[in-house]
């Protein structure tokens, strides 16, 4: 079996494959950090109570955005599984042609996600839109090339600016609306924030499609955690909560 870890700023999401199943998810806070010891028996702990066992782990492959996490968890694997992780980064093989100006400042969990959709949706033009603590977005040609992306603020960051920007603003549920106007204060937040994020969408993968495709819509994957949100709107083809998963468990056997 294989486990899977991407150490995103919000959660750690984490998986285990068996014979390129995904056969469990779990989910833990980034923040606050641990230590090695609590990392190892959190992961320890979370296969015994699903039933595996932590000697079945036979490699680990590992991608982060958190620098101050990576030392932490790394010394888990070892101590804990035996293990040296595989961690995706600058200099790993991937099957993707990078396009940015400098291939190292892209994000190790957008990597992750661009190969998954390759694997995927093999020969066609993509992007994938990632609702996490930040909303990014990958494009990625048939040719299997990286030509970019955009990154702005997510759904649960911009709620929490209003809150601490405001006097009277307070924190409401991220949810998805069934009318624009609202008629109470925590309507009109909630209004804002999803249908604001849809036109936000719709004009960046407009200008996309204009400016890298030249007028071919390309194939739109959801991923992350709010990306259910939108599964019943125009923005996405297809949702894969497990998209960056899935990339590790490929960049580990390019890599092996």
């Amino acid at each position: 079996m294989i486990l899977c870890l991407d150490i995103g700023n919000t959660h750690i999401h984490g998986g285990v494959f068996e014979e390129n199943k995904l056969i469990l998810q779990f989910r833990k806070t980034t923040r606050p950090l641990a230590s090695s010891d609590e990392y190892g028996l959190f992961l320890r702990g979370v296969l015994k109570e699903n039933g595996l066992s932590s000697e079945s782990i036979i490699m680990i492959s590992m991608c982060s955005v958190v620098p101050d996490a990576i030392y932490s968890i790394r010394s888990a694997c070892i101590k804990y599984f035996n293990i040296s992780p595989f961690q995706l980064q600058a200099g790993t093989r991937t099957g993707l042609k990078i396009k940015y100006n400098n291939p190292q400042d892209v994000g190790a969990d957008r990597i992750a996600n661009a190969i998954a959709g390759i694997e995927l949706y093999p020969n066609k033009n993509f992007i994938i839109i990632d609702f996490g603590t930040a909303t990014t977005f990958c494009i990625v040609s048939k040719k299997k090339e990286y030509l970019g992306g955009i990154i702005l603020p997510g759904l649960r960051i911009s709620m929490e600016v209003l809150e601490k920007k405001t006097a009277k603003l307070k924190a409401v549920e991220i949810k998805a609306c069934d009318h624009v106007v609202g008629k109470t204060t925590p309507e009109s937040i909630q209004s804002g924030l999803y249908f604001g994020h849809i036109g936000i969408i719709n004009e960046l993968k407009d200008r996309i499609v204009k400016e890298e495709f030249q007028g071919d819509v390309p194939f739109s994957i959801g991923t992350g955690g709010f990306s259910s949100l939108f599964e019943d709107t125009n923005l996405l083809d297809v949702i894969v909560p497990d998209l960056a998963l899935q990339g590790l468990y490929k960049a580990l056997k390019l890599n092996s």
